[in-house]
């Protein structure tokens, strides 16, 4: 038996990405502790505690119901409509907002200690998973009291919000990587994450965008198909076509893989920007 000690060369490592994958399964445990930090320091200044996850898209539901609901002649079911889009909306906007403070914190570990590069953005993930499933608490409540029935279709609810945790992921991915070389994009995301919000029907029908430039606002909007497709199978009560979930998870898919690569790759270089 060779007594020779192992010695890693991050420089002739091949395939990056498929390395970070079995890092990420090695240290699953540290994962898991990671996801169970973000959720205590998320709340542990709060009286209510997670309690706010719950409260958070109630409160902006009873608000946008009062201002919105004779707008839009939706008047008996636009509180579950408006809270169906917000727990997809808040999702994602949490996860990536995040996510960029999370890298930029953590970045300076990287040539310190060896973890997963992808630990934080993986734990935010994870952690904004625990949040939906609280959130899926006054979501349900609001139903009941607005008489929109759960049908069958809620049962594919696992996969719709799978395939926005894919999305929300890759795009972290994408977005951190951006902010360690060009810092401004932590400034500037706040306002663009607000736009798109507005741009994408979470508080109005989507028709109202239709007619615009086509339709296409929509059809380039990613988080319109991801929306629709938890939307459809929650609130409206129907199982989306083959070709809606076949483009929610093409985008979905296709953002995690494209964020994943971009992020290993570069991440190496991280340390030397933060």
């Amino acid at each position: 038996m060779s007594t020779e000690p192992l010695i890693y060369d991050s420089d002739k490592t091949r395939g990056v990405a498929f390395d970070e994958i079995r890092s990420v399964i090695r240290y699953k445990d540290l994962l898991m502790q990671l996801v169970r930090r973000d959720i205590v320091a998320r709340y542990k200044r709060s009286t209510l505690g997670v309690l706010w996850t719950m409260l958070n898209p109630l409160g902006t539901m009873i608000i946008l119901s009062v201002v919105f609901s004779r707008l839009f002649n939706m008047r008996g079911v636009y509180p579950a409509y408006i809270i169906t889009g917000l727990v997809v909306w808040n999702f994602f906007s949490q996860t990536t907002q995040f996510s960029l403070n999370t890298t930029l914190w953590g970045s300076g570990l990287y040539h310190k200690i060896y973890m997963p590069r992808t630990a934080f953005i993986l734990s935010v993930t994870g952690g904004g998973l625990v949040n939906v499933g609280f959130s899926l608490v006054p979501l349900i409540l609001i139903f009941l009291v607005t008489g929109v029935p759960l049908r069958a279709s809620a049962l594919l609810l696992p996969f719709a919000v799978i395939l926005v945790a894919m999305f929300a992921l890759g795009f972290s991915l994408l977005l951190s990587t951006a902010t360690v070389f060009f810092p401004d994009v932590a400034e500037f995301f706040p306002v663009l994450i607000s736009a798109w919000m507005y741009l994408t029907p979470i508080i109005y029908p989507e028709e109202l965008l239709m007619d615009v430039l086509n339709g296409w606002i929509l059809k380039i909007n990613p988080m319109y198909h991801l929306t629709k497709v938890f939307r459809m199978v929650l609130f409206d009560g129907v199982v989306p076509s083959g070709l809606e979930w076949l483009i929610a998870f093409l985008i979905a898919a296709v953002t995690m893989v494209v964020g994943w690569l971009v992020f290993t790759n570069k991440s190496k270089s991280f340390g030397y920007y933060a």
